[in-house]
């Protein structure tokens, strides 16, 4: 049984919603009305039958430790929902027979009075046709649209489209798909990527001109701060990502890294790193 005394966010009223990084992984826990809700993204279930297929590169299948490190955050945090920020599954279509597999074993680890919140992704095909319906899923299965949706205060969204009015209008934004990463280098010239968070604000410029955002208060007041902004590092560690400390990196988003604003990147463990274009 939960524990709703732990709920401190939820009943803070007037404060503003927290997403919490949870030191050493690329989750977040967050406030949700009166849920807790672990947030992940960018999990690329069947990664390595991609990259068999794709690239003819065989890496053993690393399925078995995704879902155990997933399922401990899960019984250590104690949610109410689990929010993927896209990109659950790697392939572009319908999944392949290892993929499928990894998914129904994982929500089939899952508890019955858990509810999950995926928003699709590029990579998730059609994942609505097969995945909320498996026979073995005791788990609610919410699928929502790439732009993405708002949960209480908070906006979700996967990141490879512009965000829907909703998520637009929260206090916060969290997306994925970029897959941040810093390249950092030592005193000898020897070098390590680590995955990294971004943490800023929208920057009002890069959305205004669009007329899908006409009349949303922020982008309209020059005195009302833009929402908060959270790009998750992929929850999958063999995926690579975007080097956002690096000259001439193209990020994948299209309202990135313009859409960004006093961003700065913090490493898993919780390393304040600073601005991301000066680190």
């Amino acid at each position: 049984m939960r524990d709703d005394s732990r709920r401190g966010a939820a009943e803070a009223g007037s404060r503003p919603p927290r997403v919490d990084p949870l030191p050493g992984d690329p989750a977040a826990t967050a406030a949700i009305g009166d849920d807790r809700a672990l947030l992940v993204a960018d999990y690329h279930a069947g990664y390595e039958a991609g990259l068999r297929y794709e690239r003819g590169v065989d890496v053993p299948s690393r399925a078995p430790d995704r879902r155990e490190r997933l399922v401990s955050l899960l019984e250590r945090t104690d949610p109410d929902r689990l929010v993927v920020c896209g990109d659950l599954m790697h392939s572009i279509g319908d999944p392949g027979g290892a993929e499928r597999g990894e998914l129904e074993v994982l929500f089939e680890s899952f508890q019955a009075d858990l509810t999950v919140t995926v928003v699709k992704g590029n990579h998730d095909g059609r994942i609505e046709t097969w995945l909320a319906d498996g026979d073995d899923i005791e788990a609610t299965v919410d699928i929502v649209p790439g732009e993405g949706v708002a949960l209480g205060d908070i906006g979700v969204c996967h990141g490879h489209t512009w965000p829907s009015r909703a998520a637009l209008e929260s206090d916060v934004l969290c997306l994925g798909h970029e897959h941040p990463c810093v390249r950092l280098e030592d005193e000898v010239g020897g070098s390590r990527v680590e995955r990294a968070w971004l943490r800023g604000r929208l920057d009002p410029e890069s959305f205004r001109d669009r007329p899908d955002y006409e009349g949303v208060s922020w982008l309209e007041d020059t005195d009302e701060s833009p929402p908060r902004v959270v790009v998750m590092p992929a929850f999958n560690d063999l995926v690579g990502g975007t080097w956002i400390n690096v000259t001439g990196q193209s990020f994948l988003s299209p309202f990135l890294p313009a859409g960004l604003a006093e961003a700065e990147a913090y490493l898993l463990d919780g390393t304040r790193l600073g601005p991301y274009e000066s680190v």
